[in-house]
Order: C-alpha cells, then sequence, then structure tokens
C-alpha cells in the first residue's frame, strides 16, 4: 500500500493546488454533499478517501463534520498532518483494510479524484467493501475524469499514477450492484484547467 507517483510530486503538488477546488462548481458539489450529510439518517464520521493534502477533509470538518483522511501516499499525508494538525489522518487506500472506526457509524465516504487510480477490475471489490461498512441511508461521492463515451471505462495518460475514466453511467451501474442508488450527478466540460470532462456522483445506500 503505497503511491510512489504522489510521494516524489508532494511538494510540486502543494505548491500547484493550494486550493483543492478548481472551479466554483466543485466547491459547491462538496458542500452540497455536506449539507446532504448533515440532513441524513446516519450520525458519524465521514471517510474521505485520497484525501492528498487534507484540505477537503478540512473543509469538511469546517461545516460541521467529523472527518478522518485516508491516502496512500506518506508524503501527502505529511502536509496533511502539518497542516490540520487537529485532524485524523489514516494511510491506507480505497480499499480502507486499515480504518478502524473503533464502532463509530460510517455516514459517508468522499472520494474525489482518487478511485481513478484504481483498476477497473477492482473497483466491485472496493465499493462492495464500502458497502459491508455502511447502514442503509449512508452517502458516498466519487468525482472523477470522465469520457463522452457512454459506458465506457477508458484509461488515460495521467501524470502521476495509471489511471481510468468512467462515464457515470458505468460507475452509476457499479454502485447500485455494491448496494447504492444514484441520489444525483454533475458533468463539468473541459476547460483551460482541465483536459477531460469531469463528474461528480452521489449514492445513497440503500
Amino acid at each position: 500500500m503505497t503511491q510512489p507517483g504522489y510521494d516524489a510530486l508532494a511538494d510540486l503538488y502543494a505548491e500547484t493546488f493550494p486550493d483543492p477546488y478548481l472551479t466554483p462548481i466543485e466547491r459547491h458539489v462538496v458542500a452540497a454533499f455536506a449539507d446532504l450529510v448533515r440532513e441524513g439518517p446516519i450520525e458519524g464520521v465521514v471517510l474521505d478517501v485520497g484525501c492528498g493534502l487534507g484540505q477537503v477533509s478540512a473543509d469538511l470538518a469546517r461545516q460541521g463534520l467529523g472527518v478522518i483522511g485516508v491516502d496512500p501516499s506518506v508524503e501527502m499525508l505529511g502536509f496533511a498532518r502539518r497542516n490540520y494538525p487537529e485532524l485524523q489522518f489514516i494511510q491506507d487506500d480505497a480499499h480502507l483494510r486499515y480504518v478502524d472506526l473503533g464502532g463509530t457509524n460510517l455516514a459517508a465516504i468522499m472520494a474525489r479524484f482518487s478511485l481513478i487510480h484504481v483498476p477497473p477490475a477492482d473497483i466491485p471489490y472496493v465499493l462492495g467493501g464500502w458497502a459491508t461498512r455502511m447502514n442503509p441511508g449512508a452517502l458516498v461521492a466519487v468525482a472523477g475524469q470522465t469520457t463522452d463515451v457512454v459506458g465506457a471505462v477508458e484509461e488515460f495518460d495521467h501524470r502521476v499514477a495509471p489511471a481510468w475514466r468512467w462515464h457515470p453511467d458505468r460507475l452509476a451501474e457499479a454502485l447500485a450492484l455494491a448496494g447504492f442508488d444514484e441520489i444525483w450527478r454533475t458533468i463539468s466540460r473541459p476547460d483551460a484547467d482541465h483536459r477531460f470532462p469531469d463528474f461528480h456522483l452521489v449514492a445513497r445506500k440503500r
């Protein structure tokens, strides 16, 4: 469980992305998700899977949520722990093999631009593992680069690590098979900071 690409580029990443949100819609999507968690039936912690530098974890905490950041990169977690010492960060990947909540309910999982690095064949196991740890009503939010080819999953040349673009219909199907029903999604078109369309997809454990 390592992420050598992000370890090697952690300093550059922190310099390049002082703000985790490149567009207003990204910020608003996270805020809307936080609203859903606060209003939902599950009181508990939010796991920020692929938390990186910890900025989104800190934003969720500022919005009143209990948050634990999770990331496989030691160097990225170093930034997160130094900048947000009041929060908890755990070295782990999307499989969540080492996250022990100690009996605390898992209210939600957010995975922004982190599941893109999970090989597609492993996604059903990741989502299924999440589902086994969540009660009905718990929430999931996933974001990533997407494609206009309906139903496609396409590998692309990510600068740091192997990565795949999921069409949101295909990811919604994978979530449904794991026990999650889609609530809403957003699609953003490419721009000066985004080579590909981006999606955000929110689902609820049935």
